[in-house]
C-alpha cells in the first residue's frame, strides 16, 4: 500500500512518518482492502495551547474514501486519535462489505 505525506507549515519529519506508517500498517493488517493513505501534517495558530498540531489522514478503500482529522498539542497525539478514528470507520466498512456478501 502506498502512503503519501504532505506538510503545511511543518518541517518534514522522518520520525513522524515512521510513527504514522507503523500505525497505518497495523490498520492494514486488520483491513487488507485499504489501497492508499494520504497523511497531512499542519500547524494552526489557536487560542488554546492544547490544539494546533493537526493530522489529517485520508484512506482510499473500495467505495467512498475515509477521512479522519485530529488536533492536539503534539503531533503524536493527533496521529493516535486520527488512526483510532479510522479504525472505527474501517471496522464499520468491513462489516458492511461482509453483510453484502
Amino acid at each position: 500500500m502506498q502512503i503519501n505525506f504532505e506538510y503545511d507549515n511543518v518541517a518534514a519529519s522522518s520520525r513522524l512518518e515512521e510513527l504514522t506508517t507503523k500505525k497505518i500498517n497495523k490498520l492494514l493488517d486488520k483491513y487488507d482492502f485499504m489501497v492508499r493513505a494520504d497523511v497531512f501534517f499542519k500547524t494552526e495558530n489557536t487560542s488554546s495551547k492544547n490544539t494546533g498540531k493537526i493530522c489529517n489522514i485520508r484512506v482510499s478503500v473500495p467505495g467512498p474514501r475515509l477521512f479522519a482529522e485530529a488536533s492536539h498539542e503534539i503531533f503524536e497525539m493527533s496521529i493516535a486519535e486520527a488512526t483510532d478514528d479510522l479504525d472505527k470507520q474501517l471496522r464499520k466498512k468491513k462489516e458492511k462489505m461482509q453483510a453484502k456478501q
